[in-house]
């Protein structure tokens, strides 16, 4: 898959709104200590980091009820993993509502006759078939604590406020049912949405 380059200005921005945050950075440490090597911490906890902050709400304004900690690794697709990396973190920061999963493994998830998706070849890639483009983001922290920023479909959506659906969306309906019960536009009033259409 094809990096996308960030914007400067919005990498920036994302870099010091994540620094300023404690909790996000406790979290973070914990993901970087806890032996995974290709790892990143996204979806509901950066999304309402940045839009809370484009509201001018507080950092602790709709918090996200888990913190998705994603990692690939296609050597063990085992449950077990997961379970044994969320006890890990959990022991590190057990203020945090883990949600682990290897994006190697989604393929393998049962959806209710649904078809499922091809395997991830990696982590971006897992990240970029997440069902919006503004909640594709994802952040870890590096050995000299710099912050790596993981953003398939770049930083635009996210910063713009724009919900829109992911081009590896399989099924719109999903989508719309997600506008549905994560009431976004009631938590970020500002948000302009984009409609899911069938392809």
């Amino acid at each position: 898959m094809t990096q996308i380059c960030q914007p400067a200005r919005h990498a920036d921005r994302l870099r010091a709104l994540v620094a300023t945050h404690a909790s996000l950075m406790r979290w973070l440490r914990a993901g970087r200590d806890s032996g995974v090597a290709d790892w990143c911490i996204g979806a509901g906890v950066v999304r309402t980091l940045v839009w809370n902050h484009l509201h001018g709400f507080t950092p602790g304004c709709h918090t996200p009820a888990d913190v998705d900690f994603v990692y690939f690794d296609p050597a063990d697709l085992s449950a077990t993993q997961e379970a044994d990396i969320t006890r890990r973190l959990r022991e590190t920061a057990p203020d945090a509502a883990w949600e682990v999963v290897n994006q190697a493994r989604v393929h393998l998830w049962r959806r209710d006759g649904a078809d499922a998706p091809p395997p991830a070849r990696s982590l971006q890639a897992g990240i970029a078939a997440w069902p919006e483009t503004a909640t594709c983001v994802g952040v870890s922290l590096n050995a000299d604590d710099s912050l790596r920023i993981i953003a398939p479909h770049g930083l635009d959506d996210l910063f713009d406020l724009v919900l829109r659906p992911s081009p590896a969306l399989r099924d719109p309906q999903h989508y719309n049912q997600r506008l549905l019960d994560k009431r976004y536009t009631e938590k970020w009033p500002r948000l302009c949405v984009a409609a899911a259409t069938d392809s």
